[in-house]
């Protein structure tokens, strides 16, 4: 499960990101009280629209972003961003301590984050396979999952802690502090141990990645996936704030739903780490989870029957985005991970822009639990459109001894045998040789394997006379 711990720059960049991580999810859930009630009286609507300009720059700049992640050093790029959130986290906090924040001002900060966070998000994302050899990359994505969710488990609840006691400004101003971690383990992590990048053949372009995900059907359906449950299934912050308020909870109240999610998100998180690699299928489980905990919760009629059913749905949605997470960058050319990660990142955070108005307008006009049933029938589509797919594609009808099968390249020396995997699509297993010293293929702990039949030798032919 910690196999990648045993890596020094991963140690490091685990830290850093856990400390960061603590400080960004105080920040959020400071930045959602703020809008629902101090800046609004209980609007979600207008919590709608600031999630919405935080999580449109990702959609519309997601050719620029990925492109730079591929293109310039991803450790340099991320000390810039860290840096520049740094800063903005630090400005909104003392806005709100001298009494100078408004509703437009906050909408603006929103627009600059997401911006920002565009260009974070992909580097980021992609920096992780940079840490680690390809074989532990889907454990590290999985650990820093967990990483993401331990610091959800803490974040609200301190930032509730505080927002009641000092007030919600102090909790940007910590934010802030806590990019030092991040900062400080991108200068430690020693760079010429990352792995190596691989580069693209020819000039590198925009469009690539959206014509490699265009050749891969798998892709193409985890991305409407992801999308349909990011737009309507993910506005946390609006389900989680009108329902606490439902209940009569206060900040505090609030902050503990959230992290009452985050224990059931890093189990999640922690049995993906255990996983030798990501599958569609674990995706498709996620999501048809997600359905049933979000259904279930709407009619939780009291304050902690809502909250243990969050911690089902912290569980699905991380299962659902870790796997998705893992099979897209392990499945990638190298060269694209970043374009393609960007696309990722795009369609799970663009979604957001698209659900939240709507998701805040249903709230606003009907409940909070008419708009988590909204998020359960957004789960029912998306697990109806993976499972279409899943079926008509025959995986489901493979049997588990082919799952790993070989075949020869006549194009390449007979030393060399491309696996084919289930979940892999036939142009990445062409760019994946694997040169054996025995001219044979080692067969993947725990997976059967069949090889073609080796040729009959010819018998040895009597020497002629040698005529003089």
């Amino acid at each position: 499960m910690f196999r990648s711990f045993s890596v020094f720059n991963y140690r490091v960049w685990f830290i850093g990101a856990l400390v960061s991580n603590v400080g960004q999810w105080m920040q959020a859930t400071a930045l959602s009280w703020v809008v629902l009630t101090v800046l609004t009286d209980n609007d979600a609507g207008a919590m709608g629209v600031t999630m919405a300009l935080q999580f449109g720059p990702p959609l519309l700049l997601v050719g620029v972003t990925g492109w730079v992640a591929d293109r310039f050093d991803r450790r340099r790029l991320l000390m810039i961003t860290q840096g520049a959130l740094m800063l903005l986290g630090g400005a909104i906090g003392l806005l709100i301590l001298v009494g100078a924040m408004s509703l437009p001002l906050m909408y603006g900060f929103a627009l600059v984050l997401g911006i920002v966070a565009a260009f974070d998000n992909p580097t980021r994302q992609a920096f992780v396979s940079d840490l680690v050899a390809r074989e532990n990359a889907s454990n590290a994505i999985a650990l820093n999952a967990a990483s993401f969710n331990s610091a959800r488990m803490l974040g609200p609840a301190v930032a509730g802690v505080v927002i009641v006691a000092v007030g919600t400004g102090w909790v940007f101003v910590i934010n802030a502090l806590t990019f030092v971690g991040m900062i400080a383990a991108l200068a430690i992590i020693r760079p010429d141990e990352l792995v190596p990048r691989a580069k693209a053949q020819g000039r590198a372009r925009l469009a690539d990645g959206f014509r490699y995900v265009a050749r891969r059907s798998d892709l193409l359906v985890t991305f409407v996936i992801v999308f349909i449950i990011g737009a309507f299934g993910m506005n946390f912050p609006i389900y989680a704030s009108t329902m606490a308020i439902e209940f009569g909870q206060e900040a505090d109240g609030f902050g503990l739903l959230s992290s009452i999610l985050a224990v059931g998100s890093l189990t999640g998180a922690l049995l993906a780490a255990r996983r030798d690699r990501a599958r569609f299928r674990i995706i498709l489980f996620g999501v048809g989870l997600f359905a049933v905990a979000a259904a279930v919760g709407a009619y939780m009629p009291v304050y902690w029957a809502y909250a243990i059913t969050l911690m089902f749905l912290g569980f699905s949605i991380v299962t659902m985005l870790t796997t998705a997470n893992g099979y897209v960058q392990t499945t990638t050319e190298p060269a694209l991970r970043g374009r393609v990660l960007a696309l990722y990142m795009a369609v799970l955070m663009g979604g957001m822009p698209f659900g939240a108005p709507i998701v805040g307008a249903v709230v606003a006009a009907f409940g909070p639990r008419v708009g988590i049933l909204v998020g359960a029938a957004a789960g029912v589509v998306a697990f109806s459109i993976g499972l279409v797919w899943l079926l008509s594609s025959g995986r489901v009808h493979r049997h588990e001894a082919r799952r790993f099968r070989l075949t020869i390249d006549e194009t390449r020396p007979p030393s060399v045998v491309r696996p084919t995997p289930e979940e892999f699509s036939e142009p990445i297993a062409q760019t994946t040789p694997i040169p054996l010293t025995d001219g044979r293929a080692a067969p993947r702990r725990g997976r059967a394997v069949s090889r073609p039949e080796p040729a009959p030798r010819r018998p040895a032919r009597p020497a002629r006379p040698h005529a003089d």
